[in-house]
């Protein structure tokens, strides 16, 4: 927002929730091959679009759809890490005062948020796991309300920071013309990652029970889903900007945009940090099922592979050794990249920005072309290829800009030493 100032900022949070609520209610349309509602199913993202546009196009999802989720993950693995590391300095600024030196290396934090996602990487698929999403679910309401009643607070007691119609201003906030381009394309791409969740929409949707039809179920939990999380991006940004201006941290409860009351903004993080072991299982989900697939077809003979094992007596858990050692060997490596890769919001961006495009737009829009039979040329053909342009085009001038960001970033960082 403060990138973008008023205007921009409020339109494009609204123009990415319609693209998003529009395209995946298309997605959830091609859950069903034919018909969507009695048509074969497809259970993956990867199924449905060879269903509909062929294996030529299926390596080029796959691609998309797995370099995002291993991508998601990394970012996943870096932001809880930022919100534990904070617990620590909320308690020092505390103790010591705002002007105490209060950093602290992430390294720690990102190690140990990886010792439990090893832990939770075990637990069972998707279709056994919905306790977790709505912990998850629950944690993301609470420190969202708590950024929202601070960043109010501090809108109405001061002091607060300077806004304007266009944001952060060349030769006051910014050094020049080209630094405000790339900060404010790096600023599209993590509005685009807050709405990148087309990844795992078809396995998501392949929990939903029928009847009613799992796409009628799904447009309605895709409804609400875009307009709660929307209503809250815009009582962030909004009263974010409002509060801090110009000068907004990325992240307003890791940031210390606010000091006080410090117990308030460690329960925050804490939301955060329960939120983000939830949201990562989410994510990786498809990951491993993919992998676990393959090994099961390629070695159906191997007890290392399919042999199951039920460490408690009586329960329904179960793990392979395959399952513990490849889903341990994942998450090690994941966190070793994030850890190598400590750059908030220029990740977040380009994730946003290799995400949107490829698989909230494309996919979505050729197949439901396909599905619909939509005539080439026709003023429906026009206006769904002029919007998939659209977004290719902010696609890759936001991944630029990431990028660019990402490499600023390297010149003054040193491995394994990252400071919050």
């Amino acid at each position: 927002m403060a990138q973008l100032g008023w205007v921009a900022g409020s339109v494009t949070l609204f123009l990415f929730a319609v693209v998003t609520y529009y395209t995946s209610a298309l997605l959830a349309d091609c859950y069903r091959s034919d018909d969507a509602a009695t048509g074969k199913r497809n259970y993956t993202y990867m199924e449905a679009v060879q269903s509909y546009l062929g294996s030529r196009q299926v390596w080029f999802c796959g691609l998309c759809q797995y370099v995002n989720l291993v991508g998601t993950a990394i970012g996943y693995t870096i932001t809880a890490s930022i919100s534990a590391a904070a617990l620590y300095k909320a308690d020092c600024f505390h103790k010591n005062g705002h002007s105490a030196d209060c950093g602290v290396y992430t390294t720690m934090y990102m190690a140990v948020f990886g010792i439990s996602q090893i832990v939770f990487s075990q637990l069972p698929n998707l279709h056994e796991i919905a306790w977790l999403s709505i912990l998850a679910a629950v944690m993301s309401f609470s420190y969202s309300a708590i950024g929202v009643g601070l960043a109010l607070a501090q809108t109405i007691s001061g002091p607060t920071g300077k806004t304007t119609m266009g944001g952060t201003e060349i030769g006051v906030d910014v050094t020049n013309s080209a630094q405000k381009i790339w900060l404010t394309l790096q600023a599209l791409g993590n509005i685009a990652f807050a709405y990148s969740y087309s990844m795992v929409l078809i396995e998501i949707q392949d929990t939903v029970k029928a009847p009613p039809a799992e796409n009628k179920t799904m447009r309605r939990a895709n409804l609400l889903g875009i307009s709660t999380t929307t209503a809250f991006y815009m009582l962030c940004g909004c009263l974010g900007y409002a509060a801090f201006g110009n000068a907004a941290p990325g992240n307003m409860l890791t940031g210390f945009g606010f000091y006080e009351p410090f117990w308030l903004i460690d329960f925050a993080n804490i939301c955060i940090v329960v939120h983000l072991i939830g949201a990562y299982q989410l994510y990786c989900q498809p990951i491993y099922a993919a992998v676990e697939s393959w090994a099961a077809a390629r070695w159906p003979g191997s007890d290392f592979v399919v042999r199951q094992y039920h460490p408690f007596a009586g329960g329904n858990f179960s793990v392979s050794m395959f399952k513990l050692v490849w889903r341990t060997a994942f998450v090690a490596v994941s966190t070793v990249l994030a850890i190598l890769m400590p750059f908030f919001n220029a990740i977040l961006g380009l994730l946003g920005a290799l995400a949107f495009w490829p698989l909230t737009v494309y996919f979505p829009v050729e197949m439901y072309k396909r599905q619909s039979k939509v005539e080439r040329f026709s003023k429906k053909w026009v206006v769904l290829q002029s919007l998939s342009f659209t977004c290719f085009a902010v696609t890759v001038a936001v991944t630029v800009a990431s990028v660019q960001g990402i490499t600023q970033s390297l010149n003054n960082y040193v491995p394994f030493k990252t400071k919050l």
